[in-house]
C-alpha cells in the first residue's frame, strides 16, 4: 500500500517517461478502477494492482466498486 505521492514517484522511477501523476491515481481509485482504503484523510492505493491496471487496462472489470440499491 503506498500514499498517491509515493506511488506516482515509484512509477517515474520505473519509467522516467511515465505522464502518470497522483491526481490520475486518485481519479483511478475513486473510480474503483483500482484498490484503495483511507486511512484518516489520506487514501492508500493497492500498488500492485495500480501496475496490474497499467499494464492491462482492457481487461479489469468496469465500475465503481459500489453496491447499488435495488427497487
Amino acid at each position: 500500500m503506498r500514499l498517491l505521492k509515493e506511488a506516482a514517484t515509484e512509477i517515474k522511477q520505473l519509467d522516467p517517461g511515465s505522464a502518470v501523476t497522483p491526481y490520475f491515481i486518485r481519479q483511478l481509485a475513486l473510480e474503483g478502477k483500482i484498490k484503495s482504503v483511507m486511512a484518516g484523510r489520506k487514501r492508500l492505493i493497492n500498488f500492485d494492482d495500480l501496475l496490474d491496471y497499467l499494464t492491462r487496462p482492457d481487461e479489469r472489470p468496469v465500475g465503481t466498486g459500489k453496491i447499488r440499491r435495488i427497487g
